[in-house]
């Protein structure tokens, strides 16, 4: 009989134990300022975390999949448009793209770096091209997802999105601090959006996103999008929602922000425990593409006997999970209703029958993280 879990999956608990003082002071300066939507703490937040990604514009929102809305919606996308993305991903992602009124259209990821695939979105977009005349959707976006901390091929995807004249939209809300170069996620793209929930590299004590962009025509329209479409108060120019970041959220992230890159660092260095203690053992480890900076979001492997292993690892107190266990477009809510890519989601059907997703969070000592480790090894070692 399985004890109780002693290594989590994740913590972000004690996230915000290793800040707590700063927290506390942050948040009860917000208390007593009186001031709680929309105030100087998220004015400062979004110029700040605009300055770390390196973009111009910066605007708080409610959570990561508002997010996504607004910046659809900022682009102009909505009914009668395809945008082109994966079933891979949190389901937020495509729910928002459906929210804005559009189309999903899934491509099949990379086998090993788990992200949305340049070769087949090409394909996608030639195709629905090619049968213009037989279906009313237009080619309009690309919302390219950055999983688990692994950014997707950005220069390929922009130059199809260039050449074709697509919004590129990027999912950010698993990357924050991952880069392409010298240039981080979220600066690649028309728009990005970005998600704080609490569990993620930069997560708030509770729900919280942005969208970030460069460009000021979307900036304004964004600007609007999240807060009824006021440029003067209680008097609409468009029509918007209501999704803003609050005062105390904004004030825990900035806290937040200032160790971000100390905490992706954190994470790095248990993917490297990880990695020096399970290579040559026939599980697949999260691959190392050249020049791109992963921030371990997750430190997903894979292995045709996931489930026997996940059990093992409950046994032995280690929590875990599967980030995603069922694809889009298998899931009752989507099944036989979203459009799929030429060439079907072979590799996005195989992985989410193999992937596990290891203990990852920066105050993860490396003596648990290699005690995870030594729990693996002697799962392999015992006969499956």
């Amino acid at each position: 009989m399985a004890g109780p879990i002693l290594i989590p999956a994740a913590d972000p608990k004690s996230n915000y134990l290793a800040c707590k003082g700063e927290i506390d002071a942050a948040i009860q300066n917000v208390l007593e300022s009186g001031a709680y939507i929309l105030g100087e703490q998220v004015a400062t937040f979004e110029e700040e975390f605009a300055s770390y990604i390196g973009v111009k514009f910066v605007f708080g929102t409610a959570s990561g999949t508002d997010a996504l809305v607004i910046a659809l919606r900022a682009c102009g996308i909505g009914p009668g448009d395809a945008v082109f993305t994966v079933s891979h991903t949190a389901v937020a992602t495509v729910s928002a793209v459906e929210s804005a009124g559009a189309a999903p259209v899934l491509i099949d990821v990379d086998p090993q770096t788990y992200t949305l695939r340049p070769d087949h979105l090409e394909e996608a977009i030639a195709s629905f091209l090619e049968m213009r005349k037989s279906n009313s959707l237009r080619p309009a976006a690309i919302v390219p997802v950055h999983l688990y901390g692994q950014p997707a091929n950005m220069p390929a995807i922009m130059e199809i999105a260039d050449r074709y004249g697509l919004r590129v939209i990027e999912d950010c809300a698993q990357s924050h601090g991952a880069k392409i170069g010298d240039v981080k996620v979220g600066a690649w793209g028309d728009l990005a959006a970005f998600s704080f929930y609490p569990t993620k590299n930069l997560g708030a004590l509770g729900d919280g996103g942005a969208v970030a962009t460069n460009n000021p025509e979307l900036a304004d329209q964004v600007s609007l999008l999240r807060q009824y479409g006021w440029k003067q108060r209680y008097i609409s120019e468009i029509t918007g929602i209501n999704s803003r970041l609050d005062e105390l959220q904004a004030a825990v992230l900035r806290i937040k922000l200032r160790y971000l890159d100390a905490d992706n660092g954190l994470r790095r260095r248990i993917a490297d425990t990880y990695d020096e203690m399970l290579p040559g053992t026939g599980l697949m480890l999260p691959s190392s593409i050249s020049n791109n900076f992963h921030v371990f979001h997750q430190y997903v492997i894979a292995t045709t006997h996931r489930d026997d292993l996940q059990s093992h690892l409950r046994f032995d107190g280690i929590g875990t999970a599967i980030h995603y266990p069922v694809p889009i477009h298998m899931q009752p809510a989507y099944q036989n209703r979203l459009i799929t890519a030429k060439g079907g989601l072979n590799t996005t059907e195989k992985i989410c029958r193999e992937i596990l997703s290891l203990p990852m969070y920066p105050q993860l000592t490396e003596t648990n993280a290699r005690r995870v480790c030594e729990s693996v090894l002697a799962w392999l070692r015992s006969d499956k």
